[in-house]
């Protein structure tokens, strides 16, 4: 026999005590929408947003009450939203941490890093076309934070250093492999 109880009625019971109790205590309770479901924001999951601000809390569960276990110091860092509480957005970062924003922390412009996966020193070419034979308009460190216009076709348009160009996708993170947009 388990602890958990899988009736409707005892859940919501459960439900209500949490919201009861916990908010008392800063933690975030669930939000209900019409037909007894929890809000979320409608968009698909996952889904890839930057850093609103320039100091960004991150915390363990999903309300203010919870303990900050990183704190973001860069605005505009992609972070992946994996998962939906109410206003909370669980996020994983691009050296796989994960945590729970606030989503009015967060904004729906794109960015990406450069390879944050290469050592410093290996610079990533900034071209004029998206193909690999075009010019090199810029090299780019690794880590670099750009925002992204478009990916198309394996390409993706950046702006770094008042410099405009198109950065393989495989060489970002912040986009998914196989994802298309224009701004």
């Amino acid at each position: 026999m388990t602890a958990f109880s899988h009736k409707p009625q005892v859940l919501l019971a459960a439900i209500i005590a949490c919201a009861t109790f916990c908010g008392q205590f800063g933690y975030a309770a669930p939000a209900f929408a019409a037909g007894g479901q929890v809000k979320t924001s409608g968009l698909p999951l996952p889904r890839y947003v930057s850093l609103k601000s320039s100091r960004v809390n991150m915390r363990v569960g999903p309300g203010r009450g919870y303990s900050i276990d990183w704190m973001y110091l860069k605005r505009g860092l992609p972070v992946e939203i994996i998962l939906e509480y109410d206003t909370w957005r669980k996020v994983r970062d691009s050296e796989g941490n994960e945590g729970w924003i606030l989503q009015a922390l967060l904004s729906g412009d794109r960015t990406a890093i450069i390879a944050p996966w290469q050592p410093s020193g290996e610079m990533v070419e900034l071209r004029a076309e998206p193909a690999p034979s075009a010019r090199v308009v810029a090299m780019i460190e690794p880590g670099v934070v750009a925002p992204v216009s478009a990916c198309l076709d394996g390409w993706c348009e950046l702006k770094v250093a008042g410099a405009t160009g198109f950065v393989s996708q495989k060489q970002v993170w912040g986009v998914y492999p196989d994802e298309s947009f224009e701004k």
